[in-house]
């Protein structure tokens, strides 16, 4: 996901897709553990994305609190 599609987001739509990036890489760590996991470059784009998010979420928070 682009820094540029997060910014569009409103800020409960960036904590859902921040909710839902955490449960998607939970399940991902769960595959992985099994053997089950066939593309293991997922597990870093999506903590990539989680990060994304976070910081966007930040950069929100700080600007509403100058």
């Amino acid at each position: 996901m682009k820094p540029s599609e997060i910014r569009e987001l409103s800020i409960e739509e960036m904590r859902r897709k921040r909710d839902e990036l955490k449960q998607e890489l939970f399940n991902l760590r769960f595959q992985h553990g099994a053997g089950q996991l066939e593309n293991t470059a997922r597990l870093l784009l999506v903590r990539r994305d989680i990060a994304r998010v976070e910081t966007i979420l930040r950069e929100n928070y700080q600007a509403k609190a100058d």
